[in-house]
């Protein structure tokens, strides 16, 4: 039986972190991630990246259910800007999350000498956060060292529970930094103390999710973490995973509808599979078919040329606005490149521009300037092999909409 026009809910959600209704693809990072779980000593940690609008987040949330059904306790969070300010900051967040893991567990704890503790009989002490830091408190030496001294003491009670070992799973660690200025080192301070505890075999493992970036810093922080880190790098869904990511949801719904194959078809030129554009556009789609249906129509065709621009106002136009004239020109300049989605080098811009014809070419040291200055306003970054690439998924395109009149397709069938 086919719900009224008002039951119907629609079942695409472009959100930011935002569950799909259906995870299309992802198989292999899920098993490369089941391949981690299964190590009896850590050798290798996980980094999850890609571009924005990939799932990297949703992928995370999946792999949560995978890591508790294994036997691992899950620790984690966002990691936001706050975080990195300062080592203790840092220490704080790491303990925050393993207590929220471990508050469950009651152990007996009798402090030694070397702890700084004056009273020495033991105690009863949950691992929650006051005990967790009472342990770091009553360590002496430098942050690292009680952070080390916590985990290290952390872990016999949880091997002693059953668990596999703990997952400290972070979103957004590009917000990762150190701070030389002022001498403040968070970012070298996570690598040291897990690269520190895994080698005394403690089943601690990171998982860390972030853009691009997040890997090159990595290595400049410690160059030993490109033996520490598995990086799993998240690319666009194929067009059979769009395709399911499109019909799975409306066939869920139990709306009587069927896709086109040519509405399949202009939604795939659309997003080129990245998963939040593939739930925008359907969404707004879907809307646009239950007001026909309020209205007593059926519809035949969806404004792909309204959807569009909506997309750009909502997604592209507020990084646009950061960019000045001479930086949209060389961005204009790059979205022509043949390998523009892919990765450029300086060379292949300056050699682009020259061969143009145009007016005020671009050198060398200033499209170097400019990309430097781009890579700041998150619109380009530069990879591990010294290239760069947009930031921002599908930004090429969007770019050549700005100088182009007409839009791609005035109207496509999107359901019949």
């Amino acid at each position: 039986m086919t719900p009224s026009s008002s039951e119907i809910k629609n079942p695409f959600r472009p959100g930011a972190g935002h569950m799909p209704p259906y995870l299309a693809g992802r198989e292999h990072e899920s098993e490369e991630f089941a391949t981690l779980l299964r190590q009896d000593v850590i050798l290798s940690n996980m980094i999850l990246t890609g571009l924005r609008g990939l799932g990297k987040t949703v992928l995370l949330e999946k792999l949560k259910p995978v890591a508790i059904a294994a036997g691992w306790l899950w620790a984690g969070t966002d990691l936001s800007e706050a975080a990195s300010v300062s080592e203790d900051n840092l220490v704080m967040r790491i303990l925050t999350d393993l207590a929220i893991a471990t508050s469950s567990i009651t152990v007996t704890h009798a402090p030694d000498r070397k702890s700084g503790f004056a009273d020495r009989q033991p105690v009863e002490m949950r691992l929650n956060y006051p005990g967790l830091r009472t342990i770091y408190d009553g360590t002496p030496g430098l942050a690292s060292d009680k952070l080390k001294a916590v985990l290290e003491f952390v872990w016999p009670h949880v091997d002693a529970s059953g668990r596999k070992g703990i997952i400290f799973a972070y979103d957004e660690a590009q917000n990762l930094a150190d701070h030389a200025a002022r001498d403040q080192y968070p970012f070298s301070l996570l690598l040291d103390v897990f690269q520190s505890v895994q080698r005394k075999g403690l089943r601690l493992m990171l998982v860390l999710t972030g853009l691009p970036t997040l890997f090159p810093k990595l290595v400049a922080a410690r160059t030993y973490t490109e033996r520490m880190f598995h990086l799993v790098f998240l690319h666009p869904l194929n067009r059979a995973e769009t395709d399911q990511a499109i019909r799975k949801p409306i066939e869920e719904s139990q709306c009587e509808i069927d896709v086109a194959q040519e509405s399949l078809r202009t939604i795939w030129e659309i997003t080129h599979g990245y998963p939040y554009f593939v739930q925008y556009v359907c969404r707004e789609a879907f809307d646009v078919w239950v007001q026909a249906i309020n209205q007593g129509k059926k519809p035949r065709s969806i404004p792909i040329q309204e959807i569009i621009r909506k997309l750009d106002s909502d997604f592209f136009a507020g990084r646009w606005a950061k960019a000045t004239d001479r930086q949209r020109d060389l961005l204009a300049v790059i979205s022509n490149l043949p390998n523009c989605d892919a990765e450029f080098s300086v060379q292949d811009v300056v050699e682009s521009h020259s061969n143009s014809g145009t007016e005020r070419p671009f050198g060398s040291s200033q499209v170097n300037q400019l990309l430097s200055s781009l890579s700041d306003l998150g619109l380009i970054y530069k990879n591990r092999h010294g290239k760069y690439s947009f930031a921002v998924p599908l930004l090429g395109d969007f770019i050549r909409r700005q100088n182009e009149c007409a839009m791609p397709g005035d109207q496509g069938e999107l359901f019949e």
